[in-house]
């Protein structure tokens, strides 16, 4: 089952109207003052008959918190990384502090729905670097989170890897456990550069993070023998007020057959088949490299391959696509898929990798370096910063949709520029593409 639903009706039954009306009346009595006169408590909403409780308060659109690039490498770094990005690293800030901010600024925005758009854990997204940096911040909206995978949580080319997201899914999927209570592992084999193995445990088929294949994973041309036998799918779509939300999977590099083969092939079927499903009037899809860079960064196969995503839901009047992986902020004019300025049918897309991660440059030159490639797409960028850690919030609107990006903490490596970043606007959907 791929598809999370999130509206939950109250039905009334028939030939009880009255009890009904009775009963809404003094629900709405019971919460009309003391510490419940705006509704209940964030995350629950507020529980009246006519509400999609938990995901909508009445009298106004959800809200989704949008970030990604998150939470720092605990303890030390693992051999072969780069140097600086663990939680008390080398680099003029401290990446505890970073994170905490923008988690902070989500208490503070009480969201109807987080999505984060990969990277949520630092640097090879094991288990235990969830349990002890992830966790520890962002780990108290757990409930109300729709991740999408980014490629620490898949790493292989760095000396200890989260090949196939086995830490990922087994944080938001939960444990498997044996039958004498211990931990469920699986041994997983290291990098071909630097060899042997190292164990991790052994997620759940499904949960928050969508479907875990308990098999197949073998046979990678980029893995060693040994390594992982789980394939994470990961991608899923569910329902928030008037709009349908796609999680994506792009992190094909280390799956089976790679960005071209049957495990991509797989994702892109269910898309399809998802979107000529969906009569939604407003559609955002989100995943983890963009299909077009803001920090000349598109040099792995991911970002190119995602422009497979883009034609889709150009094709079925997708409005939003919001990605990570540049740690930066960027919005984007509405684009077809060949990144030109569209305004009647473009996707416009937002890049918000800035939820703690060290940060980016914004690269303002029309003319990118070799390596960024052809999706690289200043000339069609509105705004952007790469100074300040924060987090978008984004309301769903019946017909459209309301932007406002707010910095939650300024790098302190760079003392230049104004204290604080915002960026906010108001943009409108397609209608549904069926």
């Amino acid at each position: 089952m791929k598809t999370i639903g999130t509206c939950f009706r109250a039905a009334a039954l028939i030939g009880a109207a009255a009890l009904a009306l009775t009963f809404a009346s003094a629900t709405r009595a019971q919460f009309a003052e003391g510490p419940y006169a705006n509704g209940n408590q964030w995350p629950f909403g507020n529980p009246t008959p006519d509400n999609n409780w938990p995901y909508a308060k009445i009298g106004r659109s959800p809200v989704l918190a949008v970030v990604g690039d998150v939470a720092c490498q605990p303890g030390e770094e693992p051999e072969g990384e780069k140097a600086g990005e663990n939680c008390d690293g080398d680099t003029a800030q401290n990446l505890n502090a970073s994170q905490a901010a923008t988690a902070l600024q989500i208490e503070n925005m009480k969201p109807d729905l987080v999505a984060l758009v990969g990277d949520e854990q630092y640097q090879v997204g094991q288990y235990s670097d969830f349990q002890n940096s992830y966790d520890l911040t962002y780990g108290a909206f757990k409930f109300i989170t729709r991740p999408s995978p980014g490629n620490h949580e898949f790493y292989t080319e760095h000396g200890a890897i989260g090949v196939a997201g086995y830490g990922y899914f087994s944080y938001f999927n939960g444990v498997q456990h044996n039958a004498d209570g211990s931990l469920m592992m699986a041994t997983i084999a290291n990098n071909p550069d630097t060899g042997g193995t190292f164990t991790q445990p052994v997620p759940f088929s499904d949960g928050q993070a969508g479907h875990f294949e308990q098999t197949g994973g073998l046979g990678n041309s980029l893995l060693p023998a040994g390594g992982p036998v789980g394939v994470g799918d990961g991608w899923y779509s569910y329902n928030l007020g008037a709009w349908h939300l796609i999680s994506l999977n792009i992190e094909c590099e280390t799956q089976p057959g790679g960005c071209t083969g049957s495990w991509f092939a797989a994702e892109l079927a269910w898309l399809k088949n998802d979107l000529a499903a969906n009569h939604s009037e407003c559609t955002l899809a989100y995943w983890h490299q963009p299909s077009f860079s803001a920090a000349d960064s598109l040099a792995v196969p991911e970002g190119p391959t995602a422009l497979a995503f883009w034609q889709l839901l150009y094709q079925y009047g997708a409005d939003l696509v919001l990605n990570g992986h540049d740690h930066l902020y960027a919005r984007y004019r509405p684009l077809d898929p060949s990144g030109n300025y569209d305004p009647h049918r473009g996707i416009r897309e937002f890049i918000v990798g800035t939820g703690g991660e060290t940060l980016d440059a914004v690269v303002s030159s029309t003319s990118p370096t070799a390596d960024a490639g052809a999706q690289f797409n200043a000339a069609n960028l509105e705004a952007a910063s790469g100074q300040f850690w924060g987090v978008m919030a984004l309301t769903l609107d019946p017909h459209g949709y309301k932007w406002d990006f707010e910095s939650a903490l300024k790098d302190p490596a760079q003392p230049t520029g104004g204290p604080t970043y915002s960026d906010k606007g108001v943009g409108f959907c397609h209608g549904s593409g069926n």
